[in-house]
């Protein structure tokens, strides 16, 4: 493990930890943004947290993170600390166990580090550019659909059916946490997985993580987030997604979710 790799996932578990003293006492406070998802006291006491932890070891470094950093300053970095500091805040709200902080680092304006941390279930996802996936320190790998493993099932999110008309012949789960059903592809539990409205920092550890578990992951319209681009709002840029085991899954999937068409407006 690598120095920057292991620092990071000391970071995410002392994140963890400061979540799980919030989770243990009811969420905290919370109040809707703009686009109507919710933000805790725990995402900007977190926050707070690992910004301030990557600045003081890595000052050179910029940082971009769902409710401090949004943007991306302009000009030549070194390297790009992406952050949700508590990703699946809906289910943290609720008291439900599927949340965690997810750390990426961007190198060369492409994901070269991933860390995914989900404390109550203690599970501790990590990758880094050519040196595999795992989970807590056991390597994992994507799972090809067989048909001798009926259990697989089809990972989405919350707008998925909203937004689309999906056919996919798998059992579907919407697990409440973009970053965790990246994990499920990653680890072979989810065959395929499908992310309609993904923000940079939802999707970034996730891309690497499910990569260098041997799987595929395409943008859904073409629309790649990567190379990064201090030009992009990523604040207002969502890229729909789409994860598997095989480019043939993917590509599967992308035939069998298609937008649903809007209903024609009524002339008087």
């Amino acid at each position: 493990m690598s120095q920057a790799l292991e620092f990071a996932s000391d970071l995410a578990c002392q994140a963890g930890q400061l979540l799980c003293e919030f989770f243990r006492q009811g969420g905290g406070n919370y109040h809707l943004k703009d686009d109507y998802s919710i933000v805790t006291e725990a995402d900007l006491a977190v926050d707070h947290l690992v910004t301030g932890k990557i600045t003081e070891q890595y000052p050179s470094d910029s940082i971009l993170s769902e409710e401090l950093h949004p943007r991306l300053p302009g000009g030549e970095v070194h390297a790009v600390w992406i952050i949700d500091p508590l990703d699946g805040t809906t289910n943290f709200s609720l008291g439900l166990p599927v949340w965690g902080v997810v750390i990426a680092r961007i190198r060369e304006r492409y994901p070269d580090l991933a860390v995914l941390y989900f404390p109550v279930m203690d599970e501790l996802y990590t990758a880094q550019a050519g040196g595999g996936a795992y989970m807590n320190g056991i390597p994992i790998h994507v799972q090809p659909p067989m048909k001798d493993k009926p259990a697989t099932f089809f990972s989405c999110c919350g707008h998925t059916h909203k937004q689309y008309d999906v056919r996919v012949p798998y059992k579907p789960r919407i697990l409440g946490s973009a970053a965790y059903n990246f994990c499920a592809v990653a680890r072979g539990a989810a065959v395929l997985g499908f992310e309609a409205t993904p923000k940079i920092w939802d999707l970034a550890a996730g891309w690497l993580l499910v990569r260098e578990a041997g799987g595929v992951v395409e943008a859904y319209d073409g629309a790649s987030p990567f190379p990064l681009s201090s030009e992009v709002d990523y604040a207002r840029r969502a890229y729909p997604m789409l994860s598997a085991a095989t480019a043939a899954v993917v590509a599967k999937g992308r035939d069998m979710i298609r937008p649903k068409l809007s209903e024609p407006r009524k002339v008087d």
